[in-house]
């Protein structure tokens, strides 16, 4: 190189580097309307004053917009409106258990933001039976959310949480879902809407970030054998949709004030959900009064053209779902099929008009249109402000709280590291990182593995014993039983991945997969010492086999962990975290697979046919663990301090039932004191369930419920007195078959443990 080049070669570099960080600055920027201060002129619209209420303003947004313009804004690539300084904005984006890149309007990169924080799959999050838990969560993921939005790589609209009910233990996104209680399911999705949408300030109508709950209604079967979510019909009963599918969506609206509601892909009872006007429109819209939008399915119109042949044109499908109260289509249909629905008179551009209004309504909420995001009050989030230790710590948190011990023989759990010399992990998700954090995941921080966790106390040594989950070949197993006769103790670790249940993949069998039972069971045959059998999956497995195999002295569900399940699982297994969680899902035994079909969509059981139920409310076959089953490295006791023996309905004539929705409702509760005392030598925290045995007066009422759940952390020794407050309308109700829900009088039963107390209702 000559001398005198030198300086303009620097000054070649300047300019791209400059050049380069000037386009990284532009094109990772947050996307707003009404950005005054590039553009006085937007002054003049009504719709960017701030100081007008939301929907004045929205109402002068759709006054100055086209037909063609509303329909490009009806879509989940919403077209930009420049005239009306209005860029184009990105509906879709995820936020299941951390924030994900799934959807298309966030991603993640090395130069902004290379990833988030990525909590336990829901499920698991689920078995801790921990509301505040659940709310703690979502309102770290919303600063994560908030602050990839001010660094312009998320939108502000995120289509989580997951609250179908986990009806069949097959199905491959049950893992994304708190379980098969619609109380529970209830509970958890109020608590993480709030978390998400919250502001913190005095004003109830602001949104930090809109949450969605979906999949409305009764979807839980993705593709399984040769049934598929496009082409499936769920045939449900009045009763089973009132009192299992349409609870949790029930209670995000009227409970959380979700900002969105979103219809599912199958059909339910002969006709599409994103196409049912008594679905969305009269029920969602007008019984519940959704504040919201509410949101197709990716592609759903087009699934209902082209799958399900619901009608002739496109058209036609446009209008058949802006009628039925349909607000968002994410896909492309309602952009390319809506101006024409309109011109030949399918439908009206009022219905159009309503579509548009609820949208943008939801963007104000969110200050989309309130200018520079920077200038309000999450304008100070942004990178710093993810993958925080905090954050990480309290993924680690939410992993041990939610870990259930189903089996420890002798106390063999925990192990004293100091005693350990060897320990041999074991198993093809001993050193999982993906497979920990399942659907929705998007790019965690870092990873913690069983395998880094275990090995910071104590030596290890590691065989995978399979080449992945699917465990076809045995060809590693004689390793794994060296490893296993060789350690003073052995950790199992085994179960599912993506490659076994996720979205669109239903499992065939709830056994683990391939050779794995085989696999486990000679290892325990080898070793020397105590054997830990840790399972990794979204749903229930039948591990009777283990259960009952005096070898394997303790079993653990990890569910699926997120990026520091190994973490976690060394904490539960050293002892350094007293494990509380409880299973939000029945475990049946295989042969319930075997002879229960998953199309079968009803609950409760019918002797005629042999069919046996769902869920520990109707189902009263064999379990290999039933719902709501968990141990703890201590023993609790709960005593009963008062509750009545008999309530007093203000009914005037005698009845076996009356219906919930009347008037003596009002003011009809009462008040259960249990104290629960830790009698072991470990500080633990403990779930209390409080289910109800309804008299079987009304048809086909479930035998047993869930009440109230509460959770309370106690020393060795110590008390605490705990105070259910039961609505008998809300809470105690059953719902009969023409979907109406009523009480029984007569004598209740409660159960809290082995702790029963009976409460008669009567006139």
């Amino acid at each position: 190189m000559v001398l005198h080049e030198r300086p303009h070669i620097l000054l070649l570099v300047l300019f791209i580097f400059i050049s380069n960080f000037l386009c990284i600055s532009s094109q990772y920027t947050p996307s707003y309307a009404c950005d005054i201060d590039r553009n006085p002129s937007l002054k003049e619209f009504a719709f960017c004053n701030t100081s007008l209420d939301v929907s004045t303003r929205v109402n002068d947004l759709v006054k100055r917009m086209t037909l063609q313009e509303k329909s490009g804004s009806i879509v989940s690539v919403a077209d930009k409106i420049d005239r009306l300084g209005i860029p184009s904005y990105g509906w879709w984006s995820e936020a299941l258990h951390g924030v994900s890149d799934t959807g298309p309007a966030t991603w993640f990169n090395r130069t902004v933001v290379p990833g988030a924080t990525s909590y336990p799959q829901v499920i698991l999050t689920a078995a801790s039976f921990n509301e505040s838990l659940f709310y703690t969560i979502a309102k770290v993921v919303s600063d994560e959310a908030r602050a990839m939005y001010n660094e312009g790589v998320a939108g502000l609209t995120f289509w989580s949480p997951n609250v179908n009910i986990f009806r069949d233990p097959r199905w491959g996104r049950g893992q994304e879902t708190p379980g098969e209680d619609p109380v529970l399911t209830s509970r958890y999705g109020v608590a993480y809407v709030k978390g998400l949408q919250e502001t913190g300030d005095q004003n109830k109508d602001r949104l930090k970030v809109g949450a969605c709950c979906k999949h409305y209604t009764a979807y839980d079967l993705d593709n399984w054998t040769s049934v598929d979510r496009f082409h499936f019909n769920a045939v449900v009963t009045k009763q089973d949709l009132e009192d299992t599918y349409n609870p949790p969506f029930k209670s995000c609206v009227f409970d959380a004030n979700v900002a969105s509601v979103m219809c599912s892909f199958n059909k339910l009872n002969g006709k599409p959900t994103c196409g049912d006007k008594e679905l969305l429109q009269d029920t969602v819209r007008g019984e519940w009064k959704l504040n919201g939008y509410i949101s197709s399915d990716c592609d759903s119109l087009e699934v209902m053209m082209k799958d399900q042949k619901w009608a002739k044109t496109p058209e036609e499908v446009a209008a058949d779902a802006l009628n039925a109260g349909l607000d968002l289509n994410c896909g492309d249909s309602l952009k390319n099929f809506t101006e024409k629905a309109v011109k030949r008179g399918l439908v009206r551009e009022s219905a159009v008009d309503r579509a548009v209004t609820n949208n943008f309504i939801t963007l104000m909420r969110l200050g989309f249109f309130d200018g520079n995001p920077n200038k309000q009050i999450f304008g100070k989030l942004g990178k710093q402000d993810i993958c925080t230790q905090a954050n990480q710590d309290l993924a680690r948190e939410a992993a041990r709280q939610g870990i259930v011990l189903l089996k420890n023989s002798l106390g063999s759990l925990p192990l004293v590291p100091s005693d350990i010399k060897t320990l041999a992990v074991i198993g093809p998700n001993a050193n999982a990182t993906k497979a920990m954090t399942g659907n929705y995941a998007g790019v965690p921080c870092k990873y913690t593995t069983p395998l880094q966790g275990l090995s910071e106390a104590v030596r290890t040594v590691y065989e995978p014993g399979c080449t992945d989950v699917k465990c076809a070949s045995t060809h590693l197993f004689e390793k794994a039983k060296t490893a296993a006769s060789n350690a003073d103790a052995v950790v199992l670790v085994m179960g599912t991945d993506l490659s076994i249940e996720h979205e669109a993949l239903d499992r065939i069998e709830i056994d683990l997969p391939g050779e794995q039972n085989l696999l486990v069971s000679e290892v325990a045959y080898s070793a020397r010492g105590p054997v830990i059998l840790a399972i990794m999956s979204g749903g229930g497995m039948d591990v009777t086999f283990a259960k009952c195999n005096p070898k394997i002295s303790s079993i653990l569900w990890m569910g699926l962990p997120g990026q520091e399940g190994g973490g976690a699982l060394a904490d539960v297994v050293y002892g350094r975290y007293n494990p509380g969680g409880r299973l939000p899902m029945t475990w049946y035994p295989r042969s319930y697979a075997d002879s229960v079909s998953m199309t079968n969509m009803n609950m409760r059981a019918d002797s005629a046919t042999g069919y046996p139920g769902r869920s520990y409310r109707f189902y009263r076959g064999e379990t290999v663990y039933p719902f709501g089953y968990g141990l703890s490295y201590t023993l609790y006791v709960h005593h009963l301090i008062k509750a009545p023996s008999h309530l007093s309905v203000p009914i005037t004539k005698a009845h076996t039932f009356f219906n919930a929705t009347n008037d003596v409702c009002n003011g009809l509760t009462f008040n259960a004191d249990i104290m629960v005392t830790n009698i072991g030598k470990m500080t633990g925290s403990h779930t209390i369930l409080l289910f109800s045995y309804p008299p079987q007066v009304i048809h086909d009422s479930p035998h047993k419920q869930l009440l109230d759940f509460k959770k309370v952390q106690l020393g060795p020794w110590e008390r605490a007195s705990v105070n259910f407050t039961i609505d008998v309308c809300k809470q105690m109700s059953v719902v009969d078959k023409d979907g109406t829900r009523k009480v029984a009088l007569g004598r209740h039963v409660l159960q809290i443990g082995d702790l029963k107390h009976y409460i008669s209702l009567k006139n």
